[in-house]
């Protein structure tokens, strides 16, 4: 097998720009709007719907992930490196979800699902600053773009060193030879 399952595949690209849109636009645009500015709870109804949707991707990715087939791993051609990557594709899983836990911890700290969704006449408080999830979300975040570089980083040191073409595994094509 040289491929990644289709669905994999699908998800592997929709969740890479789908959380890099929440990393990069969400956290920023979500800090620069007051709590008390009308625009926010629009603002934050968005982020957690992104969110939750990310989550729950991530859960069928998973799934997905468990129950197919996958290639063979991959050789970097030394075995720290080998290791990395694959302590470096768990923590992946495991900061998306930590992100999305936080979350969540924040929307239930403050009430959020019911002011967002229930219409609850609840203020927001006048900052998150001192709520110990939001404090996770940030850590989480920060540490979720530095893994990301890495994964990256990873990518071109496979296609353009080695040049092993590793990137065709999570593409499209014939799964067997």
């Amino acid at each position: 097998m040289k491929r990644y399952h289709p669905l994999l595949v699908v998800l592997h690209w929709l969740l890479a720009a789908m959380i890099l849109i929440g990393l990069l636009v969400g956290g920023p645009a979500l800090e620069e709007i007051d709590n008390d500015h009308p625009d926010k709870m629009f603002a934050l109804t968005g982020h957690m719907i992104w969110g939750l949707v990310i989550g729950s991707l991530m859960i069928v990715r998973l799934i997905t992930r468990l129950r197919s087939s996958a290639p063979p791993s991959a050789d970097a051609g030394h075995a720290m490196l080998n290791t990395g990557a694959k302590l470096a594709h768990l923590a992946l899983y495991v900061l998306v979800f930590a992100m999305v836990g936080s979350g969540i911890g924040i929307a239930i700290s403050v009430d959020l699902f019911a002011i967002a969704f229930a219409g609850a006449e609840t203020p927001l408080p006048p900052d998150f600053d001192g709520i110990a999830a939001r404090a996770a979300h940030g850590i989480a975040a920060t540490l979720l773009l530095a893994l990301i570089a890495f994964h990256v980083a990873g990518w071109a040191y496979h296609q353009f060193f080695l040049r092993d073409r590793l990137i065709g595994r999570m593409w499209f094509g014939k799964r067997a030879d």
